[in-house]
């Protein structure tokens, strides 16, 4: 007799774009949903966040619009421990999304590691001149980023050897030394990206794995739906991705054939021609009366 497939799994719809400082990310995380394929199986959970407002906010002890990023992080908590969901696919909205999610799931498995397939590590501190929350995500994992963050944690902090980057590009000095502190091997891959067996041998010592992919590991010259296409913003002065969407394919492929992942968030999704498109139509009247 079959073994019953039991396991409940949310999609969190959770479209945080102020830890990120941009609209778009808000846009974006409401369209991804519709992109993703449709299955009546994983319900939409959404977490409230207020909407873009256009009014700017504050930095607070190193963060901006703090109170905004907090609230959305325990909204995001409440509403996964009300569900008490066996796997997360979650959809952003900027890199702070995996932040609940990924925490929660460390809580429920053992053996748990994190695939963190981006151009940017995610390790900022308070006190590298960029408040931006989405910066500081995977070092507030593993204890590092900003106290306010890792507050929210409920469950013990991950590890640097569960921490597994594909895609990384050039790092600040700064983000090489955090790295370095925290003990998380890493390898920069703008000639090469790390190999198959690289990314077995990791995903052989795990049990579970969380994927948290950002978007702009993607190559804005071939997809431009990712910051680094738009020629306006600068963020902290780093580069965008080197990889294609074949390329990234493969890789899924690999990692999702190979192991149970138990949490997948897709972050950093910014299709600036369509907002604009939504933009412009919502100044015309015959739309909106």
């Amino acid at each position: 007799m079959g073994v019953l497939n039991n396991m409940k799994t949310i999609r969190l719809l959770y479209p945080d774009h102020v830890s990120g400082r941009l609209d778009t990310y808000y846009f974006g995380a409401n369209l991804l949903q519709f992109i993703l394929p449709q299955n009546p199986k994983q319900p939409v959970v959404k977490v409230d966040v207020i909407p873009p407002d256009n009014k700017e906010k504050g930095v607070t002890n190193g963060i901006y619009a703090k109170e905004e990023v907090l609230s959305g992080i325990k909204d995001a908590k409440e509403k996964i421990s009300r569900e008490n969901p066996d796997k997360i696919i979650t959809i952003g909205g900027n890199c702070m999304v995996s932040l609940a999610p990924f925490d929660y799931l460390h809580g429920k498995y053992e053996k748990v590691g994190i695939i963190w397939i981006d151009a940017h590590p995610d390790v900022s501190t308070l006190h590298d001149g960029y408040p931006n929350a989405h910066a500081m995500v995977l070092g507030s994992l593993l204890g590092h980023g900003a106290p306010q963050l890792t507050k929210e944690m409920e469950n013990p902090l991950f590890k640097p050897d569960e921490i597994f980057y594909i895609g990384l590009q050039a790092l600040h000095d700064y983000q090489e030394r955090h790295l370095k502190d925290m003990g998380v091997k890493y390898k920069v891959q703008d000639k090469s990206f790390v190999t198959d067996s690289e990314i077995n041998k990791f995903l052989s010592r795990f049990e579970h794995i969380l994927i948290h992919f950002d978007i702009d590991v993607l190559d804005e010259h071939f997809f431009h739906s990712t910051y680094f296409a738009n020629s306006e913003l600068v963020g902290d002065g780093s580069g965008g991705g080197k990889m294609t969407i074949e390329k990234l394919s493969g890789i899924l492929h690999l990692i999702t054939e190979n192991a149970d992942v138990i949490g997948f968030t897709i972050a950093e999704y910014l299709p600036f021609d369509e907002h604009k498109l939504h933009q412009m139509f919502t100044e015309i009247k015959m739309f909106t009366d």
